[in-house]
């Protein structure tokens, strides 16, 4: 019985330190209600299940631990796939597949027309509207664009200017 529990335990304590060393993606009405109750920025992941780069930064950069830290403490974070079929609700106005596009609907208005995947999508606690990021981002360069909304910068400094003031750490 000893063995039992002390196995539990290490499995409970691994399974828990495994769920820290990864992003807690929150679907869109979970991301809106925590907006609700805490200003942050938010952070989508728009892939697709066909895009090979959407799949390496799923790898490299979205399971570096310093990407994982910095966004758990500073953004809430949703992973949404461009592609759905499902009716996708976000601050009040359904979005709905677009066949002609072979997208949501979202996924059009987080771009601004734009679709490349993967692209990273930045909504300021200004409500100034989706900052989409096109491409792929490793962790040095994600750091930047982070931090950049994660320290409040947006909308207060260009981001060029603090692109050449900032010193990467990751």
């Amino acid at each position: 019985m000893q063995k039992f529990t002390l196995g539990l335990l290490i499995l409970l304590l691994v399974a828990g330190n495994a769920k820290a060393q990864s992003i807690q993606w929150m679907s869109l009405t979970e991301a809106e209600a925590a907006l609700k109750k805490q200003a942050r920025p938010l952070l989508i992941d728009l892939y697709t299940d066909w895009c090979g780069w959407c799949k390496v930064m799923d790898k490299n950069t979205y399971s570096n631990k310093n990407v994982i830290a910095y966004i758990a403490k500073n953004f809430y974070a949703v992973k949404l796939d461009a592609e759905t079929r499902s009716t996708l609700n976000w601050m009040g106005k359904a979005y709905r597949f677009n066949a002609n596009y072979r997208t949501n609907d979202l996924a059009i208005y987080f771009t601004q027309g734009k679709l490349s995947y993967p692209t990273t999508v930045i909504i300021p606690t200004d409500n100034s509207g989706p900052q989409p990021i096109p491409g792929y981002l490793e962790p040095k360069n994600i750091e930047l664009v982070l931090k950049y909304f994660g320290e409040g910068k947006y909308g207060k400094q260009p981001f060029r200017e603090y692109q050449r003031s900032f010193n990467a750490s990751w």
